[in-house]
Order: structure tokens, then sequence, then C-alpha cells
């Protein structure tokens, strides 16, 4: 598939570091479950990586118009128009629509929910991982996370009711989906900037 392009395109779009990085960990999260995905389907290699691949750009791009076109009447409308002139495949455009709740796009397709489910989630490890003393996703565990949730006065923004719903959707339980994710962002903490202190 085309992810260093994906890459290339949000980081022309996107200068602020934060954002960046969030499209960097929505991707990782979502390459981990495309991996999961194909090894249920029993993909050929090929066909496994051209799977991944499509999980990863989605994750890339989910958010990458949003620095020119922050409002709900441009993003990520304007982003999914110019992919599509761009001739993006059609099934990571829907899952970019689909994880804005206000598009009247709702999740479909396996990549529409795995998208979905790990937007609000990786921001979310982001902030966790950020109040530890040594700043690294590596003493970020998972009940610490599911407590986190509860505290509506920690990363107020953060939508916990997607982290939940997108647990649902996925069909596991919101543990398993968090671990998911925290164990695919702790493999790249180092381009993520998550992996601690350095002395």
């Amino acid at each position: 598939m085309r992810r260093e392009e994906a890459l290339e395109l949000m980081e022309q779009w996107t200068q602020g570091e934060s954002l960046r990085k969030h499209g960097l960990s929505v991707s990782f999260c979502c390459e981990a479950y495309g991996r999961l995905e194909a090894s249920r389907l029993g993909l050929s290699r090929e066909a496994a990586e051209e799977l991944v691949d499509s999980y990863a750009c989605a994750g890339l791009l989910h958010d990458f118009d949003y620095e020119r076109h922050p409002t709900p009447e441009e993003h990520p409308f304007v982003g999914v128009a110019y992919l599509r002139a761009a001739g993006w495949p059609a099934e990571i455009l829907h899952a970019i629509l689909a994880h804005a709740d206000y598009s009247g796009v709702r999740p479909e397709s396996y990549l529409d929910k795995v998208l979905f489910a790990c937007d609000e989630l990786a921001g979310f490890l982001t902030a966790c991982s950020l109040v530890k003393p040594t700043k690294s996703i590596h003493d970020v565990e998972v009940k610490g996370v599911v407590k986190k949730m509860k505290d509506k006065g920690f990363a107020r923004a953060v939508k916990r009711e997607d982290m939940t719903q997108g647990a649902e959707l996925l069909g596991v339980s919101l543990e398993e989906h968090v671990g998911v994710c925290l164990g695919a962002m702790q493999g790249k903490a180092g381009e993520l900037g998550l992996g601690g202190i350095v002395a």
C-alpha cells in the first residue's frame, strides 16, 4: 500500500508535533488490530501486509486535515475529498468519515470500528504516559488506564464513551482493547517520544 505516502501527506498537512504523534499513535494501534485480523483470516503474507498497511494508513490520515480545517463543518470532509481525488481506497475514506461521530457515517466495516475505537484511546494512553514521573509508556499498565478513565478530571477532553463504545464495537473487553493499543504503542515508544526521560 502507500504507508510512506500517507506519512508524508500527514506531515505536509500537520506542523504540530502533538498532532503528528497522535496520527502515529493511532496508526500503530490500528496496525496492531490489522495484524490480528490478518491472522484471524489466515491471509497469505502478501495479502496480510496489504491489509495491515490499509489499517496503518487510515490511522495516519484520520486527522491529517485537522490542523488546516479544524471545524466540524470541514474536518474530516476536506481531507476525505482530497484523498478521494488522489485515488485512495474507498474503505480508508469510509473509515476516516466514520471516526467522526458527527459525520453521519456510521462504523460498518472492521476497519471503521478499529479506527473509531483506537482514536480516543491512543490520546488517552499518551496522557497516561506523560503524567508518569518517567514520562514513559512502559510504566503504564492496563489496570491503571482503566482506573484513570473513571477520573473525570484527568484528560477531560478525551471522550470516555468512545473508548468503551469502541471496545463494544470490536467485541472485546475494555481491558483487552487497552492491552492491544498499549502494547502497540509500547513497541513504538521511541518513535512516539514516550520512551521515558533520558538521564
